[in-house]
C-alpha cells in the first residue's frame, strides 16, 4: 500500500493563488494514474484534475479548466496542483489519490488537506 501525503493548504483571500503538493511513497511503481478531487463541506467529493503517470496528459473538472494546473515531478514522486484566482466556494479539503494499472478505481488516498478562501 502506498501512502500519499498532501500539503500546502491555508487561508487564502479571494484572488490569490495556492500550490499543494502530494508525495507519495511506498507501492508507487504499480500506479497508472493520480489526481486531485475535492470535498467541501455538506457535499459529495469531487473530481479536479488528474494524469496519466509518464505522460504529459491531464484532464480537469470545467470548474478547474483555466485556473488549476496539475504537474508532477516525477524524480520526487511529488505530484503539485497548482490552483490560482480562487474563489470562495473552492474552500473544501482537497485530496490526493491514485489509480492502479488495471483497474478503474481510485484505490488510494492521502489524508486531505484544508483550503479555505475567505476575506
Amino acid at each position: 500500500q502506498a501512502q500519499l501525503v498532501e500539503g500546502g493548504g491555508g487561508l487564502v483571500q479571494p484572488g490569490d493563488s495556492l500550490r499543494l503538493s502530494c508525495v507519495a511513497s511506498g507501492g508507487t511503481s504499480g500506479f497508472y494514474a493520480m489526481g486531485w478531487f475535492r470535498q467541501a463541506p455538506g457535499k459529495e467529493r469531487e473530481f479536479v484534475a488528474g494524469t496519466v503517470w509518464g505522460t504529459s496528459s491531464a484532464s480537469y473538472a470545467d470548474f478547474a479548466q483555466g485556473r488549476f494546473t496539475i504537474s508532477r515531478d516525477n524524480a520526487k514522486n511529488t505530484l503539485y496542483l497548482h490552483m490560482k484566482n480562487l474563489a470562495p466556494q473552492d474552500t473544501a479539503v482537497y485530496y490526493c489519490a491514485a489509480k492502479r494499472v488495471k483497474t478503474t478505481t481510485w484505490s488510494d488516498w492521502g489524508q486531505g488537506t484544508q483550503v479555505t478562501v475567505s476575506s
